[in-house]
């Protein structure tokens, strides 16, 4: 495969430093930018995130970036949201007051039941009709969350078991949302990682 340039969205609320690190160790260029025009012109855009849905989504609006990325998401360009960044995909969220989300995959962001928050390692069930992502079924990958994202099949593409069963990646054509951090999770998250992004690449 190609080296590919991977834009990764600069919005104020973005764990960007460690996402950057991670995809140019995977061999890929990195732009860390909010300009809209540097991140149309890449491969594929990542969206990470660490904080609260409404001042996320309060600063996507801020910098114009909302109606881009909807745009580029429906235009069939490659869209990775990760952690907060994956709860940003969805129609609304519950985080604090109900906030309206990008809308790229339905369902809302909801607390997790059972626990105030989850934060360490745990084993992921990913479909194994899912290319990109069946390779990493039964792995321990990390992460830091307070919240859920709930979507109906066919957008579920993999779960892992607290108190309940809660969403760990979702997927809707070239739209994927992974909750854990795959940044923070060694070997296994490095895999994972570059294999969302080559295969969204390539398909």
């Amino acid at each position: 495969m190609k080296r590919l340039t991977i834009g990764v969205v600069d919005y104020g609320a973005g764990n960007l430093a460690s996402v950057a690190r991670a995809i140019t160790g995977l061999g890929h260029r990195c732009r860390v930018t909010r300009d809209t025009d540097t991140l149309a012109a890449a491969d594929a855009i990542v969206l990470p995130g660490v904080g609260a849905f409404p001042a996320a989504m309060a600063s996507l609006h801020e910098h114009g970036l909302v109606s881009f990325l909807r745009q580029q998401a429906r235009g069939g360009q490659p869209l990775i949201g990760i952690c907060l960044g994956m709860q940003l995909l969805a129609e609304m969220s519950l985080e604090h007051r109900l906030t309206a989300g990008l809308g790229l995959i339905p369902g809302r962001v909801r607390p997790l039941a059972g626990a105030r928050w989850h934060i360490g390692w745990n084993t992921i069930e990913i479909d194994p009709e899912d290319a990109l992502l069946s390779p990493s079924d039964g792995q321990s990958l990390y992460f830091n969350h307070a919240y859920a994202f709930d979507t109906p099949p066919p957008y579920c593409i993999g779960i892992s078991r607290l108190a309940d069963a809660f969403t760990v990646a979702v997927r809707r054509g070239k739209v994927v949302g992974l909750q854990f951090h795959p940044e923070k999770s060694q070997l296994a998250g490095r895999t994972l990682l570059n294999n969302v992004i080559e295969g969204l690449c390539r398909a």
